[in-house]
């Protein structure tokens, strides 16, 4: 019973946190301008994965996604300007770290929703997954791939939020600096979480292993003289006498 309850711990913490990590790819603030050292603010810049875009004081968001790494041309203007050699550098750096960061946060998806089928078939309390002994091996697995998961995803909201502190804290930086966004709360307390239940579920294999306690019977207790009379009746070769017979007063001289 301690076994298949920690496994339903497991399962629910794993779970819980494969959801918190999937709900950052739609999130829009991964990182927002910072008011550090303005009077007054016009407009809010926001970015995530997947496009960058403003938010004028009436409310009015405009969004630009962001250029492909696979599709950029170093050698053509981008609308229309013709971009020097440090800023394609910036350009190319800028492409290089989000790619890196969806390809992580994607892994870290994928692998939460392999862990979960994995996960469903081998916990004890469910009737598919053969018999204990592998059943165990498949929810040790899917423990490992929760790890893998959460490890993903810590360091895909890691890189992220080390690009936005390196710039914020640059003084030769002049550029709009931003701050760390909500989604990456979420994403490091998600992997957090899929690091958490991984960890039971490679524990949990440790008792669904443990061979089971042998039962012995107690027959009671048998007397010497049911024994001989039994000996007696058996082979013949043993008789029953009247201990006291044996025993006479000279036995005492």
């Amino acid at each position: 019973m301690a076994s298949t309850a920690s496994e339903i711990i497991a399962f629910m913490v794993s779970i819980s946190g494969w959801v918190l990590v999937s709900s950052t790819l739609p999130t829009d603030y991964w990182k927002v301008s910072t008011i550090d050292g303005t009077v007054i603010t016009t407009a809010t810049y926001w970015a995530n994965l997947w496009k960058t875009c403003v938010t004028d004081s009436t409310g009015v968001s405009n969004c630009k996604d962001f250029p492909s790494m696979l599709a950029l041309d170093v050698s053509t203007p981008i609308l229309g300007i013709k971009l020097t050699t440090p800023q394609i550098k910036s350009l190319l750096t800028e492409s290089g770290y989000i790619q890196a960061c969806r390809g992580l946060m994607i892994a870290a998806v994928s692998l939460g929703f392999f862990g979960s089928i994995f996960a469903l078939f081998g916990m004890k309390c469910t009737k598919v997954g053969g018999s204990d002994k592998a059943k165990a091996k498949i929810a040790c697995l899917a423990g490992i791939v929760f790890i893998l998961s959460g490890l993903c995803s810590m360091t895909g909201c890691s890189l992220y939020a080390n690009k936005i502190t390196t710039e914020f804290f640059d003084p030769l930086y002049v550029e709009q600096k931003y701050e760390l966004g909500a989604a990456l709360f979420i994403g490091w307390a998600g992997a957090s979480l899929c690091i958490i239940g991984g960890v039971i579920f490679c524990f949990s294999i440790s008792d669904n292993t443990k061979p089971p306690r042998m039962g012995y019977a107690y027959n009671g207790a048998t007397s010497v003289l049911s024994s001989r009379t039994k000996y007696h009746g058996a082979g013949g070769d043993f008789k029953t006498t009247n201990p006291s017979k044996q025993f006479d007063k000279n036995a005492y001289v």
